[in-house]
């Protein structure tokens, strides 16, 4: 007997079928990496292929879940003369996730989340986040080194991008652990993806105070604590947590 819980799975393993093309896999990193909705001229210069083959893989991408559309005008004008609104391209809000056999892992985080939160053992949870950070944060090395030598090539820093290698290193560590970070302006990292979002919408003083804490240890194991500071900053479409450079030169 097929389920719903079947035809969700076989949803998902399209949608991440259609990632197998590798023009469509480069399509949607640009997509992604971008500081804001992205229009297919701007995917196509990307990947150096024509507008109307980068439109059809965007269009396939959209159909597929994985993106969502909107329109606007580019050029900030409106009125007679202002042209069409451009077709505009963003990652979708649905996760995406196949396990063969299927595995309920987030049945699970939402039992201990729930536990949690009856127990009032938010502190607990958090100093146990915190020091998983510095773990992290610490054996970050590699990504600091391929900044050294030029910057990661997917940080998906847009925005002004980073400054000083310092910047990229935080950018690279804090993309390596999916938060999709963007430069929002001097001294300042938005993350565009929350890693547990699902969570945090169930339970947020949970989710987004271990979340926090998490972060605080990214930078501290990264060396870094001194020169960034995260902190609560919950706005609609992203983290709830951003960071500020402590001195700004």
């Amino acid at each position: 007997m097929t389920t719903s819980k079947d035809l969700d799975d076989l949803d998902d393993l399209d949608a991440l079928t259609a990632l197998a093309d590798g023009v469509r896999r480069r399509a949607y990193r640009v997509v992604a990496d971008g500081a804001g909705p992205v229009g297919r001229d701007e995917v196509a210069e990307a990947l150096g292929i024509g507008r109307t083959l980068a439109a059809f893989h965007l269009d396939k991408l959209v159909a597929a879940g994985l993106l969502a559309t909107s329109y606007a005008r580019r050029s900030g004008r409106s009125g007679p003369g202002a042209g069409r609104p451009a077709k505009l391209y963003h990652l979708a809000p649905a996760e995406h996730a196949v396990s063969v056999p299927p595995r309920a892992y987030r049945t699970a985080a939402e039992l201990l989340a729930e536990t949690l939160d009856e127990l009032g053992a938010e502190n607990a949870l958090n100093e146990v986040a915190r020091r998983h950070g510095r773990r992290a944060g610490a054996a970050g090395g590699g990504q600091r080194a391929v900044v050294a030598d030029g910057g990661p090539p997917d940080a998906g820093t847009g925005g002004d991008g980073p400054r000083d290698a310092g910047e990229q290193g935080v950018h690279a560590l804090l993309a390596g652990h999916g938060y999709a970070p963007v430069a929002a302006g001097p001294g300042r990292i938005e993350l565009r993806n929350c890693p547990f979002h699902r969570l945090a919408e169930q339970f947020p003083p949970v989710v987004c105070g271990m979340n926090l804490a998490l972060v605080s240890g990214l930078l501290t194991g990264a060396g870094q604590d001194t020169a960034w500071t995260a902190r609560m900053d919950a706005a609609p479409g992203r983290c709830c947590v951003s960071l500020s450079k402590t001195n700004l030169d």
